[in-house]
């Protein structure tokens, strides 16, 4: 039955230049919160990686699970843009408000409810070991290492 559900996603990947676009504004503004672009960025290096939990040699599962990794993060990604900012975005891109918003509800519907609150778990973590780095003045001492 799930292998049916991603089938509904057809559609929706010819609109994914148009949500890379709005994923990119949304990035690039001063106003979203580091804890939700990293959640991007960390998506992006288990892509490029290649360490899978699916290895990518066997066909169709092995891609699956960075398809299922990248669409997480989206949807946690989306999750934390405040409403204005949002919208905002849609108007300046001239995405339709109400195909955005039913393409989120479709992503959201596929993936199951514990892996979604596990996963929107993930940015307040990331904020608070940020401010244990910044407490502990570690920032200046990884910086150097880096």
């Amino acid at each position: 039955m799930r292998a049916l559900n991603w089938l509904a996603f057809m559609p929706l990947a010819s609109r994914t230049p148009m949500y890379a676009r709005l994923i990119w504004a949304l990035v690039l503004d001063s106003r979203i919160p580091t804890s939700r672009k990293v959640i991007l960025v960390g998506a992006a290096g288990y892509v490029l990686v290649g360490r899978d939990l699916i290895p990518d040699d066997i066909p169709v599962l092995g891609g699956l699970d960075d398809l299922a990794v990248v669409i997480l993060a989206v949807e946690v990604f989306f999750d934390g843009i405040p409403d204005e900012i949002l919208e905002e975005k849609l108007g300046e891109l001239a995405i339709d408000r109400e195909a955005f918003r039913r393409d989120i509800d479709q992503v959201r519907r596929l993936t199951p409810a514990p892996i979604r609150r596990i996963i929107r778990r993930l940015p307040d973590a990331i904020d608070s070991a940020g401010r244990l780095i910044a407490k502990a003045e570690l920032g200046p001492k990884v910086r150097s290492l880096i």
